[in-house]
């Protein structure tokens, strides 16, 4: 069993940054792919960004390249999704989910843990 817990989130202006983290608990947290998703009202989830097991980070949502990052510290069992430059498009609940295998894709949905979540608020 892996616990996964959100922070970082909150209310920020157009063209701010935030970093979230998603810290791990329970199993070994490098043995685990990490995903960020988001949600924003009436809109279905969103795969943001991935990381392998070794650190190795892939943007899936096109409005986020070149401004968010993914990374981790397996050390600290905690992954990152830095957001630079934010958009109010870019509110929305974020979610870390968490697969056992070394590494996922941008097509692949399906994920074994999940946090409850960090609100993301980007106002005009």
């Amino acid at each position: 069993q892996v616990q996964l817990v959100e922070s970082g989130g909150g209310l920020v202006q157009a063209g701010d940054s935030l970093r979230l983290s998603c810290a791990a608990s329970g199993r070994t947290f490098s043995m685990y792919a990490m995903g960020w998703f988001r949600q924003a009202p009436g809109k279905e989830r969103e795969l943001v960004s991935i990381i392998s097991r070794a650190g190795s980070g892939t943007d899936c949502a096109d409005s986020v390249k070149g401004r968010f990052s993914i990374s981790r510290d397996n050390a600290k069992n905690t992954v990152y999704l830095q957001m630079n430059s934010l958009k109010p498009e870019d509110t929305a609940v974020y979610y870390c989910a968490a697969k056992s295998v070394y590494s996922t894709s941008c097509y692949t949905r399906e994920y074994d843990y999940w946090g409850q979540g960090t609100q993301v608020t980007v106002s005009s």
